[in-house]
């Protein structure tokens, strides 16, 4: 009788899915991204993905020989984290600013708070957003030798002509996998198909969005216009590789909708009324902060349990 058991700890439920088998899964869907990126830009772009790649590796494995923990570059993650910093750069980006940014996401960001699972925020976007303040005139230089001039959501916001098919198949300017929305939907429903994400958040994300534009984007149901500001910006990019990171956006099902909804109204309210075009990295770093408290208002109440007040009734 007693080999019919076994008798072990919680957890009992288990996943063949590993924390490298996630990340190889989003490298994958990258992948479309970052070979359009490299096509539509030329070898800078090609450059800086290499070299944030790179940054971020080393740096992970140099911070963990320094504080003597067991290195941690096989779960793919420090990879994740250099290809979505890259795709969010501009192809003119000194490399050296690259460098400052890889190894600011993995060490200032990730690895200071205690490695994966224990970042606050998402390490990629944290460095861009550190590089935009940084280096804010070589981060808004989008001028290539196959673009010039302004972004397709600078040109929406000094009413200037856009070519919404352009958007849709990368022929803009814009940081390298920020231009092909075709490119990352593809990308998007792979990790669907692979159960790496759920619509939730994205979702949210885009229906609440797409709601603040119509009631405050001052050009009402213009079709057209809803579909410019869905992609450009990298929003496609944020709502489905970023937003949807598991360490930094919420576990609960009512957790997430409320953090895409957040998501959402920060994004519009960004470009409606900021100064800068775009919005989608300040509003996703932004929303990770406010995890904690939207899983502490959004966790399931265990069954039978009752609130304090009602104890005595």
């Amino acid at each position: 009788m007693s080999e019919l058991y076994n008798v072990s700890s919680s957890p009992h439920v288990r996943s063949k899915d590993t924390t490298s088998r996630i990340m190889l899964y989003v490298i994958i869907a990258l992948l479309p991204t970052s070979i359009f990126g490299i096509y539509n830009f030329g070898y800078k772009a090609l450059v800086l993905i290499l070299v944030t790649i790179a940054t971020c590796v080393v740096s992970e494995w140099v911070y963990n020989k320094i504080v003597h923990k067991k290195s941690t570059i096989t779960d793919l993650s420090a990879v994740v984290t250099g290809l979505l910093l890259a795709l969010n750069l501009p192809a003119t980006l000194p490399w050296w600013q690259a460098v400052i940014g890889g190894a600011f996401a993995i060490i200032v960001v990730k690895c200071l708070f205690g490695g994966l699972g224990q970042n606050f925020m998402n390490p990629a976007l944290g460095a861009r957003c550190f590089l935009l303040i940084a280096f804010a005139a070589n981060m808004t230089n989008f001028t290539i030798d196959s673009y010039s001039g302004a972004t397709p959501l600078a040109a929406i916001r000094n009413g200037e002509a856009y070519n919404t098919m352009d958007m849709l198949i990368g022929r803009t300017a814009g940081t390298i996998g920020e231009t092909c929305t075709i490119a990352i939907l593809l990308g998007a429903i792979f990790l669907i198909l692979m159960g790496v994400i759920d619509l939730r958040i994205p979702g949210t994300y885009i229906v609440t969005f797409v709601i603040f534009m119509l009631l405050f984007g001052g050009h009402g149901l213009d079709a057209n216009y809803i579909v410019a500001q869905l992609c450009g910006g990298g929003l496609m990019l944020g709502a489905f590789f970023m937003a949807t990171d598991y360490v930094t956006s919420p576990i609960t099902p009512g957790g997430k909708i409320l953090f895409g909804v957040c998501l959402g109204v920060l994004t519009g309210l960004f470009r409606c009324f900021g100064a800068n075009a775009e919005g989608v990295s300040f509003a996703i770093i932004l929303s990770n902060l406010l995890v904690p408290m939207i899983e502490k208002i959004t966790i399931p109440r265990a069954f039978g349990q009752v609130k304090e007040g009602k104890k005595h009734e």
